[in-house]
């Protein structure tokens, strides 16, 4: 039986709201035993803070504010987003980066928000869940100012090609695969570096309920992603990285548990 950790699972989603038992009933079935719940805002850093604590060993969570929601940091969210930090099986701050595809919030806030937070996570001494889209050079450039700082991190739902993977590893970044590998469309670039990804960076995510891996049968309803397909990207990943899947599935999952700590986080809670 493999042990998969989902390094990215946005389980606080409301497509997950009827069924969410169920689902980590099935992501167990196929060795998916542990996941992180991303926190994307500081209501669902919040939420993904207490569904961790409501199973402890099994469930993890980030703790930050998407660059789509960069708009809505002040002060306050900050100290919030440290409160919610200090709780027990929070591993990472992030989801935090930049984001210049959509650019729902505009690009000196994105700038300020993700700077506040990387301040965060070098404060409070946990790794950083890192977004980047469209905005390599300007993502690269604020983390390289304080990566001597920084705890670790992973490049989230990595999707470029060599040039970006090289500066990732440079900046000694952990890179996080998901479903995107299986997409004949778009995943080129990824496919052709992850013979690149040294094993021990290696890390895996769904990003569900969103990237449903494109190649695989039967299509759920509602083409909704969910943890239990975290089996399907690491056999794509494995395949594309040629090693045995045994071989993918271990590291991955060593590296999962060195990033964020996951054995500290099974102790003493931070705060009472």
């Amino acid at each position: 039986m493999l042990d998969l950790i989902d390094i990215g699972v946005n389980l606080t989603h409301e497509s997950f709201a009827a069924d969410r038992d169920v689902v980590l009933e099935r992501a167990a079935a196929v060795g998916v035993r542990r996941l992180i719940v991303t926190g994307t805002s500081v209501t669902s850093s919040v939420q993904a803070a207490e569904l961790s604590a409501s199973l402890p060993r099994t469930l993890y969570a980030t703790a930050g504010i998407h660059p789509h929601h960069a708009s809505e940091l002040d002060a306050h969210s900050i100290e919030a987003l440290r409160a919610v930090s200090e709780h027990r099986g929070v591993v990472a701050i992030g989801e935090c980066g930049l984001d210049f595809f959509r650019d729902f919030s505009p690009r000196d806030r994105q700038l300020e928000a993700f700077a506040a937070q990387l301040k965060l996570a070098a404060e409070t001494g946990l790794p950083v869940f890192l977004h980047q889209r469209d905005a390599h050079d300007a993502f690269v450039g604020a983390l390289r100012a304080v990566r001597s700082d920084l705890a670790g991190g992973v490049a989230h739902c990595f999707t470029g090609g060599r040039r970006e993977l090289e500066d990732y590893l440079e900046l000694d970044l952990h890179i996080g695969v998901t479903g995107w590998v299986c997409d004949e469309r778009r995943g080129g670039e990824l496919r052709d570096a992850l013979p690149h990804i040294p094993l021990d960076r290696l890390l895996l995510e769904t990003d569900s309920p969103y990237l449903l891996p494109r190649d695989l049968r039967p299509i759920p309803p509602g083409r909704r992603n969910e943890p239990a397909h975290l089996k399907h990207v690491l056999e794509r990943v494995a395949a594309g990285m040629d090693r045995p899947v045994a071989t993918v599935a271990r590291a991955a999952t060593a590296n999962a548990v060195r990033l964020f700590r996951l054995g500290d986080a099974d102790l003493e809670p931070r705060d009472a």
